[in-house]
């Protein structure tokens, strides 16, 4: 697949290009040269990368949080595109949030923390905010940025008496590469607009 990425200096992107390459897919520039398009980018120009990829009838993969995916919905079902977009490509980061939802249903309360690098530009983070909405949308959610981490997050839930502790560590960006390699293989076949987890892919 023929394959333009936007980010690829970028602490996501300079993991990911190497990848895809030793994956069998092709780095290209120009969206009218390619077959998919994926942005690990700032949240501040996003939804416009989106859009040229649309505009050009090129499928795009999204890893940037803090941006507003509503905003390219409508243009992307008018042009029959398909965007994919997840807060989290790490599958354990994804299986985390499934106990989570699963665990908020049987004990009394629950509070998020979230930790990540010095640099992360969003907070809370995209991962916290899908977590919290999985769970019922009323969970607390404390941010962490400082240097030395990567992306972290623990959800702790409690009830009378006890208190279960779901954590994912993603130690290095390698950890979201069988993700976006699985958003990839699979985004021609979603519908047009946006579709939003990869949880719908698991």
């Amino acid at each position: 697949m023929k394959v333009v990425v936007n980010g690829r200096s970028g602490k996501v992107g300079s993991v990911l290009v190497p990848a895809l390459e030793r994956a069998g897919h092709e780095l290209v520039d120009a969206e009218a040269d390619a077959d998919a398009v994926v942005d690990f980018t700032a949240p501040g120009v996003a939804a416009a990368n989106v859009l040229r990829a649309v505009d050009a009838g090129v499928p795009a993969v999204v890893g940037t949080s803090g941006w507003d995916a509503a905003s390219v919905d409508a243009p992307a079902r008018e042009a029959g595109v398909s965007v994919f977009y997840a807060p989290n490509f790490a599958i354990g980061a994804v299986l985390m949030m499934r106990f989570a939802a699963e665990a908020s249903r049987h004990l009394e309360r629950a509070e998020i923390v979230e930790l990540h690098h010095a640099t992360k530009l969003d907070a809370p983070s995209g991962t916290a905010l899908a977590t919290a909405a999985a769970m019922g949308g009323d969970v607390p959610i404390h941010s962490v940025r400082l240097p030395g981490l990567v992306a972290h997050q623990e959800v702790l839930v409690g009830g009378q008496g006890q208190l279960l502790t779901i954590r994912h560590d993603a130690l290095s960006r390698e950890a979201y590469v069988p993700g976006v390699l699985l958003a990839l293989t699979t985004v021609h076949d979603l519908p047009p607009g946006v579709t939003i987890g990869l949880e719908r892919l698991l």
